[in-house]
Order: C-alpha cells, then structure tokens, then sequence
C-alpha cells in the first residue's frame, strides 16, 4: 500500500509498504479514507525530535472498518470510524479514570501511546490506504454511514477534542474572558471550543494573517498581533484588565515577540524562539487566582533548541509570579475519548461544525508538497491551516 514515510529533516515521499494485518484477536483493518496533517508532524519533519526515518506518520486517521479480530465483539466490517489519536487499553489505572492519554500498558515506560509519533509505541501510522488499530472496541468511536461532515468528523480524532480539552485544562467557565496564544488548529479549534462553552470575551494571538481573520470570523474573538505590539500589554488595555482564563496552543517552538517583525516570514526560526515565552505571557495577562490550560506540545529533549537548556526540555518560567497570583495550571496531551463522542454528537446534531479550519483535500500523492506548504504557514500564496489527506 501507499504511505508517508519520514525520510529526514524537511523531506517525506510516498512510497510503496507492506499493509498492515490483524496482529491480536482485537485487532481491525481500516481502509482510511481521511487522515489529516498536525501541527505536531511539523516537529518531526523539521527535525526538533529524535524520530528516525522510517516512521508511517498519520495520528489523525478516519475510514471504513475493513478486517476484524474474533475477539472483536462491538464493531464490523463496513463500521465507518474515527480514531483517537492515542492508543490506549481501556483497562489500566489511568484509561479506567478516564487519562486514555497516558496509557501505561501501550508504550511501556512512556505515558501514553499514539500512532506515527515518535517515541509513542511501536504503531504506524495512518497516513497511508490502511491502518491497524489495536484495542478496537474501545479505540474505535462509530461514526454515521456515508461520507457526511467526513471533513468534521476527521477533526475528532485529534484538534477539536484538543483545543476542547485546552479550555477544560484552564476550567474555563461561561461568561469568564480567555486569551488563547496560538492560532495555529489546535488554537483555532480552542477558541472556538470558548464560544461554544459561552466565553464572555476571547482573544486569539498570533501574528499570521489568514490565522486571526479566521479566529475572528468563526470564533468571535479578538486578534491580538504580536508583531503590532506586546501581547500582555495589547490584551489588558483591549479587555480593560487581566483576563480570568488562558490557554497556551503553541508549545516548545514559541516565537518571542522581541524578535519578530512584520516583514519576516512565517518559518519557525529556532534563533527567535522562546520556549517559555507564551506560559510567561499567560502567567501575566491571566488575573490572580485565574487557571491556564496547556495543552501545547513540550518536549523533554529537542535537537534543535535554541540552547542548551530547552534542549534538556527545562523552560525558564516565572514561577515566583505564579506563586504570588495564586494560579493553577494543567498540561498534558488530550486525553480523546473523554471528549470525542459528545463533540461528534454535537456534529451530528448541528450544534457545532469545525470544518471552516479546513484549508486543503488532496490525494495522498500529494503529501509531500502539502508538508512543504504547511510548514511555510504564510510563506505560499496559499495559506494552509489544516490538510486533510484523502488515500
């Protein structure tokens, strides 16, 4: 079958490898027909992490049930489903309290498992014509027959349950007022999380165009550039004060914006970055007593830090001024499953369509040139938010 393969920094091809089959009783075959480009791909196809080539990338995967295990007892052939992009057990500590997330039995001495990621267990991933998932009666959430709202429900498996997940991360509450730094998938999808929840006011910072016109059409929120001025200082004279709630949708890669302009291109830029900067920026435009919710990626090795202290995954973070405001703060992947059927009903019931962040729907062939412009952001004349991958 077809698939991406990681080749090295800032290169993956289509080529030619064996399809996967049933390994476990509980096993099922999906004939995808969805899988979408993430952000945190972007991390490993620009070399910020140990992946080594070889890897099957795809964690955000959607198709038909194809093959199915005999000890598979809620699923069969022609199910259409959508896959969390953890793997997890469904009977550890940790998946029976709900943190599917950090499964402990998946990916032994690592929490957590996910498909195509490096050092998230031995399972490739999805962006190829089939994909095996394991634990299929509890990974697999059922999805309507056909192929309707295939672009929403593609986003279940990782970026809508995600950016939902930011905002219950910083227990935001209706009426509360939120900064969201990052808008950017996950980060649009958290502020639209925050309109659906009913925030009173939202603001969404970043400094690419296409990304905050977005923000503001779709989420009724606030730009906030970070290359016209301070972020802090923007947010507090605009809303009047500190805000009650913050949401950090960006991670390790943070651009500072000390060291950005208008004019520069979109490209992370290790030189510019601040792996700290936006849990600073939150720690100081979130009011005392007010929660941050950091669903952002952190790392705790990167090659490509921009010194020797993020490269051990050590931030710099002001935790004195934490400490004097009183605030709480929560990090951690998605845990999927505690979100994804309430949102796919939500879908369903035509109570919420994520599919405006949808940019581009190409074949699987194209992978390639898509991964290019994706990590351009801007840099094309064709702005890329979020790609899905059709085998």
């Amino acid at each position: 079958m077809k698939a991406v393969v990681f080749k090295g920094d800032y290169e993956v091809a289509v080529e030619e490898v064996d399809e996967p089959e049933i390994e476990h009783p509980n096993d099922v075959i999906v004939d995808i027909t969805t899988s979408c480009i993430c952000g945190s791909d972007l991390h490993m196809y620009e070399g910020r992490t140990a992946a080594e080539p070889g890897i099957i990338f795809g964690h955000e995967n959607m198709g038909v049930i194809s093959d199915v295990g005999e000890a598979v007892s809620t699923l069969e052939e022609g199910d259409r489903v959508v896959l969390p992009f953890n793997v997890s057990c469904g009977f550890c500590q940790n998946c029976e309290e709900g943190y599917t997330g950090f499964c402990t039995n998946v990916n032994p001495g690592f929490a957590g498992g996910a498909y195509g990621y490096v050092a998230m267990g031995p399972y490739p991933g999805g962006q190829a014509e089939k994909l095996r998932v394991p634990y299929a009666d509890h990974n697999a959430l059922k999805l309507p027959e056909g192929d309707v709202h295939e672009d929403s429900f593609s986003l279940l498996a990782d970026i809508f349950p995600t950016g939902w997940h930011g905002t219950r991360l910083a227990n935001l509450q209706p009426g509360e007022s939120v900064a969201i730094f990052g808008a950017g998938p996950v980060g649009l999808m958290a502020a639209y999380s925050a309109k659906l929840q009913g925030a009173s006011e939202i603001y969404s910072v970043d400094r690419v165009p296409s990304r905050l016109e977005l923000a503001e059409q779709h989420c009724d929120a606030h730009a906030i550039n970070f290359d016209e001025g301070d972020p802090v200082e923007q947010i507090i004279s605009e809303h009047g004060g500190e805000v009650d709630k913050g949401v950090d949708a960006v991670g390790y890669q943070a651009l500072d914006p000390e060291e950005t302009s208008k004019g520069d291109d979109y490209a992370y830029n290790p030189a510019k970055e601040n792996p700290a900067v936006v849990i600073n920026n939150l720690i100081q435009v979130v009011r005392p007593t007010g929660e941050l919710g950091i669903p952002g990626l952190y790392v705790p090795e990167d090659p490509g830090a921009p010194d020797d202290m993020a490269a051990q995954g050590r931030l710099g973070i002001d935790f004195g001024k934490l400490f004097e405001k009183g605030q709480a703060l929560a990090t951690g992947q998605c845990n999927v499953k505690s979100y994804n059927r309430y949102l796919r009903d939500m879908i369903i019931e035509g109570r919420a369509d994520p599919s405006w962040v949808v940019s581009h729907r190409v074949d699987l062939d194209q992978a390639p040139e898509m991964y290019e412009m994706f990590d351009d952001r801007e840099a094309q004349d064709e702005a890329v938010t979020k790609v899905l991958l059709e085998p």
